[in-house]
């Protein structure tokens, strides 16, 4: 599994490194092979960023695990706020799981069949193993790096917006399922029906992105 995980990773990295110096062409063949990938409905989407509220508006761009650094300044963001005489109604946090920070929007099981702490270099601080759950979130003291973090669950009911790239999800779910001997569309389907309560599937972390700076949120690269 291990090595089917570095693989997958390496496939992925290099073509779009050579998708950025060839031309789009490049990347049609693995994104041919990723089913539904551009039939994805976006009228939701869209609608999904009209959430957005208060005056202190930022998108967290979080491409990699980075030890759940990501999900830190997202709760951090809130709490200096309210340090500062905002409440939590006037805030709003968008964070965009991209890339390889996709399993922190899957659920325990997902996580636990595709050993997705393996996948993605993610460790169980609670084990110092690679995680077999997502610690992230409904968290608790010991599973990140710092006690006292709000996990995904509490930073919702607190306002913060979530969401993951269904670009990454496709690809990496395709990839996966092909060095597992699996059907690639199965695994798809798996990985998004896996996805947390609450967090918005979009059609890319990018385009999530420009949207919400559409909507006045300050961009802050987070990992």
């Amino acid at each position: 599994m291990e090595k089917v995980i570095k693989n997958t990773r390496r496939k992925f990295i290099g073509t779009l490194a050579l998708g950025a110096s060839a031309g789009i062409s490049a990347l049609a063949v693995p994104f041919k092979e990723s089913a539904n990938l551009l039939t994805f409905g976006v009228n939701e989407s869209d609608s999904w960023f009209k959430g957005i509220k208060g005056n202190r508006r930022a998108v967290f761009d979080a491409a990699e695990p980075n030890n759940a650094f990501p999900l830190i300044w997202t709760w951090g963001f809130y709490a200096t706020n309210n340090q500062t005489g905002s409440p939590d109604n006037d805030i709003t946090a968008v964070c965009v799981l991209r890339h390889n920070a996709i399993p922190f929007a899957l659920e325990d099981g997902v996580w636990t069949k595709y050993k997705l702490g393996e996948t993605f270099s993610i460790q169980d601080n609670r084990t110092n193993a690679p995680s077999l759950r997502n610690p992230y979130y409904n968290a608790k003291d010991g599973d990140f790096p710092i006690n006292g973090v709000d996990g995904i669950k509490k930073m919702q009911e607190r306002g913060a917006m979530f969401c993951v790239c269904n670009l990454a999800l496709t690809v990496y779910s395709g990839m996966v399922a092909k060095g597992l001997g699996l059907d690639p569309e199965t695994v798809r389907k798996e990985w998004v029906s896996g996805v947390l309560p609450g967090i918005q599937i979009v059609p890319a972390g990018i385009w999530a992105l420009e949207r919400a700076q559409r909507h006045g949120c300050s961009y802050i690269f987070a990992g």
